[in-house]
């Protein structure tokens, strides 16, 4: 009678703790498109087998990279460092010290500007002098500064990936990621720095985790990545439909993280992780989503390792699809592109793929 006494406590115990412990999140009820999987224009190969990797040594997770006025290849690493190095990995050194974790970044007019997940925007100029310069918009704190995109008159579009859940604040990109991710609150966010006034104003607002950004070659449009949507947006900058948005490319087969001007009109897309069955399945169910966070952290939903990337154009057509089956290169967040070769950038590890574009003949 003992033990059926301490079993019925244990059960009681449990159902309170997974029905009342507090979470950080208050996940809001949607419905996730229907996951139709690696088909077509998303079919199942291995291009990306043929890439080769740059050794980073000590520097990891290369989350984005430019290439700078000196032709040097520019990384933004984990460690808080913009390293600059040669094509083939040569003359590797640290550029600057940025204080944070530097993500996305975009280079222009001298200066590289990086969106740091910790600390804002920041610029840097030519001898690696780093200076902040947009922290805080309509009196609070900018915590999740994620992807840069600088249009031809200066002014610098960037994501704040989540209003709610700063990366820092949270224990870091990655976990403050997952509980927007969960949540699915469209704290997401577009805003605009204008270097001549110094002023930081909105420009686009209730995304479901901003990632990446780019701006058209004829600076007409943004396109922006909802990484938590699985999808891509475009608004409009000019023109008849100045200061609207459309979804141009929707229900994706993983999440989308960093977008990138290639040439001839193309935007390269990391597909960082394929979709998650469970969290599709309890989209509309806040409470399991709940539930999700009170297991043991080696149980919360994870990213699996995949290696995908994409390239559309401005209308969100497909143009490449390149992937590789045994993810040599795992969490492509994004690439650049030369006349010669792709340039793939990660979340994880200390090298960078170069895939060779006769390779893909």
């Amino acid at each position: 009678m003992t033990a059926l006494r301490l079993t019925l406590a244990l059960l009681i115990l449990a159902s309170l703790y997974f029905t009342f412990w507090p979470v950080p999140v208050e996940p809001i009820a949607w419905d996730a498109p229907v996951d139709a999987g690696l088909v077509d224009p998303f079919s199942e190969n291995d291009q990306l087998a043929k890439a080769k990797g740059i050794g980073l040594g000590k520097f990891h997770g290369p989350e984005d990279i430019v290439i700078g006025f000196d032709n040097l290849l520019y990384a933004a690493t984990n460690d808080g460092n913009i390293i600059s190095f040669q094509a083939d990995g040569s003359d590797l050194k640290v550029f600057a010290v940025t204080g944070g974790r530097p993500l996305g970044m975009d280079y222009t007019g001298g200066f590289l500007y990086v969106a740091n997940a910790y600390l804002g925007l920041q610029r840097i100029r030519r001898d690696g002098r780093v200076v902040v310069v947009a922290d805080t918009f309509d009196g609070q704190p900018i915590g999740y500064a994620d992807d840069v995109a600088v249009a031809k008159d200066g002014t610098v579009y960037f994501t704040d990936a989540s209003s709610k859940f700063g990366a820092q604040s949270h224990g870091g990109s990655y976990e403050a990621a997952v509980l927007d991710l969960i949540e699915h609150g469209s704290h997401g966010r577009v805003l605009k720095y204008d270097p001549f006034n110094n002023e930081t104003t909105l420009v686009l607002d209730q995304l479901d985790f901003a990632n990446g950004i780019a701006i058209s070659e004829d600076q007409s449009y943004l396109l922006v990545n909802e990484t938590g949507s699985y999808r891509v947006v475009r608004f409009w900058l000019e023109g008849p439909n100045a200061g609207t948005r459309e979804i141009i490319l929707d229900n994706l087969p993983g999440f989308p993280d960093n977008i990138n001007n290639g040439l001839h009109g193309r935007f390269w897309i990391g597909l960082i992780a394929p979709r998650d069955a469970v969290v599709d399945r309890y989209s509309n169910n806040p409470f399991v989503r709940k539930m999700m966070l009170r297991l043991p952290k080696a149980l919360h939903p994870k990213a699996k390792l995949s290696s995908h990337l994409i390239a559309i154009d401005g209308g969100g057509n497909v143009l490449m699809n390149f992937q590789d089956t045994d993810a040599s290169f795992p969490s492509i967040t994004g690439a650049i592109e030369t006349r010669d070769n792709l340039y793939l950038t990660s979340l994880f590890g200390n090298r960078i793929a170069r895939l060779a574009k006769r390779d893909l003949r």
